[in-house]
Parts: structure tokens; sequence; C-alpha cells
């Protein structure tokens, strides 16, 4: 058995592969460690230029997209490793990256994943938007990170780097103790892409697990390589995905409040995007109609999560809300919430 696989899922991204993969493996020369590439079903060259780097990595081939979260399930379930490493393929690995990860791991049997300091790759000097330093949600369900909150991105200061639990960890670079990931009952399929990792970590946090930054790695981050920020599919599924994420995974004598609310906001973000673009609007209505459709097998989900979890251990959420922070009480640096 591999100890650590490091797994790159891709899609159409040939141009990313020649720009980062090599220094992958530069800089991942670590014992009984393995690369794996897993191609979505690619229709540009990437098979072709992944073949050119073999016996360095090894080619998982689909024969279509299957998404971020069913791809990653389908590719880990066929990989035997102590630990997986999930690696973004737009992302920029530095020397040293991956020990201190493993250390982590290796150190505290507690921790079910973990992930490095994640800084923008155009912005070196700045966070970036998918994980920064570290990842939490608010008690309405929305994201926000250690270095950015909503829109607004910190500068990378150094006021950050200490080592600490977080919430979730960000799928750009997230390992992962293979036990634990079967144990919670692995990525969700019905995700496709985005917000699965932080089902997965919630999903950690109710088995009592912990989940770590470990800011001693930096990597730099892309972003939006697959689906652009402006992309009206990707804002549908961030709707949709979130609305699952609640409904699996929040404490019930919570989510009778929650969810209410949390839909009538999303209505008030359709009104708004009236004024701005109907495709934006309706992506929040169609992820809406979809939330309906999928309730039944949630309500399943929710309580095969509630049989494997401790009972008693719900996780620390921010009981505020960051949206009401940001736009009221204008924060904009983690530093300033009090949890």
């Amino acid at each position: 058995m591999t100890k650590i696989a490091v797994v790159i899922l891709n899609w159409n991204g040939l141009n990313f592969l020649k720009e980062f993969l090599p220094k992958v493996i530069e800089y991942t020369k670590v014992n009984n460690t393995q690369i794996f590439v897993v191609d979505n079903g690619s229709t540009d060259d990437s098979i072709g230029y992944l073949e050119s780097l073999k016996p360095e990595i090894q080619i998982i081939a689909f024969d279509r997209n299957y998404g971020f979260a069913p791809g990653y399930a389908k590719a880990l379930s066929m990989i035997s490793a102590k630990y997986y490493l999930l690696l973004n393929s737009d992302v920029e690995v530095t020397p040293g990256w991956l020990l201190p990860l493993i250390e982590e791991m290796e150190n505290d049997i507690n921790v079910a994943a973990c992930m490095p300091k994640i800084k923008s790759f155009r912005q070196k000097d700045f966070f970036e938007y998918a994980g920064a330093s570290g990842g939490y949600i608010d008690i309405f369900g929305y994201p926000f990170c250690r270095g950015r909150i909503l829109s607004s991105i910190e500068k990378d200061t150094g006021q950050y780097d200490q080592k600490t639990e977080i919430f979730w960890a960000s799928g750009a670079c997230m390992l992962i103790r293979a036990d634990a990931y079967f144990e919670a009952g692995e990525l969700d399929s019905d995700f496709f892409a985005h917000m699965e990792e932080i089902d997965l970590c919630w999903r950690f946090k109710r088995l009592g697990y912990k989940i770590m930054c470990i800011p001693q790695s930096t990597i730099y981050h892309v972003g939006g390589g697959t689906l652009p920020n402006n992309n009206a599919h990707k804002l549908y599924l961030n709707y949709r995905n979130n609305l699952f994420l609640l409904c699996k995974n929040q404490p019930g004598h919570e989510l009778v409040f929650i969810l209410p609310l949390r839909i009538m906001f999303d209505w008030l973000s359709a009104i708004i995007y009236v004024t701005t673009s109907m495709a934006f609007c309706k992506a929040v209505l169609k992820a809406h109609i979809s939330f309906i459709k999928a309730l039944p097998s949630l309500v399943i989900k929710r309580r095969k999560v509630n049989r494997l979890a401790k009972k008693s251990f719900w996780p620390q959420i921010y009981k505020g809300s960051i949206v009401f922070d940001f736009f009221f009480r204008e924060i904009r640096y983690f530093n300033q919430l009090k949890f």
C-alpha cells in the first residue's frame, strides 16, 4: 500500500498540467509517495502529455467528466493509501510543501484532514479565495476563511501563520486520512462540484475528528480554473450545494429556524440579481428547485450521518451572520470576528 497518494483531478487542463505538474513531481520526493493524475474524460491532449511523464506519475483515465466530487470518489475507491492528498491541477507547490502536512497527521491520530496556507498565484502577497489560511462557516452556512471574508481578501503579513484547528479544509489542497475518509462516508457525489469538501469536513467533525491548517506549508492557487467566478452554472452549484450542506449536517433544533431564513436570503439575492443578470437570478431559482427535488434523498443522508456521528458532539460554528458582519458592521478581516 502506498503511504501517500497525491491525487490530481484533471479535465481539459493541459495548460495547467504543463505549468504546474513538473513542480509537483520535483517537490514531492517523499518516501512511499505516488502521484496519480485522474483524467475526467478530457478532450484536449491531456492524456498524451501525461503519458510522456510516466513513470513519475500514474494515470487513471475516465470515459467522461464526472465532476469534482464523483471523480474523486470514484478514483479514491481505486487507490490504496494511508493518506490521500487532493490537489487541484491549477496549484503551484513549493519546496518542502508536503512534509509539514504529513508530520501533523502522523503526530495526531485525531486529525482527519489538514491543509496548507493557500495564497494567490496571481497576487502572491495575498491569500487565495478558496481556503486562504483555513475555512469556517457561519450559522447560515456561508463559508469564509481566515484571511478571506466574502469578497474581501487579506494581504498575507504572517498574521495567520500559527497552526490552528479550523472547520473545513480547502479541496484545492487537502490531506485526508484514508480510514477517516471511508468512515465518514466519502465525498458526496451529488454535490458534483463546490462545497463537497465542507460537507466532508463537517462529517469529520461530527465523528469527533479535527481539521487543521498548517501554514508552515504554502501553495499558490490560480482559482476558477474549471468554472470562472462569473459563470451562472457555478453560482447554481454554490446555492444548491449550500442548501444540501445545511440540510445534511446542521443540528435539527437550529435547522428548523435557519433553513427558512436562508431560503429567504437566497430569494433576496435573486431579486438583486434581476437588476444585474437574469442568468444569475435563474441560477438561484434553479438551485432551489433542485434542492426541493433532492429533499427525500437528503433526509435519508441526514439520518445516516446522525447514526454515524457521536450524538453528543456538534462542531462549533460561527454563531453570527458573516453577511451581516460584512455589509452592516463593515468587518473585512478575520481577526475582527469574535467566536
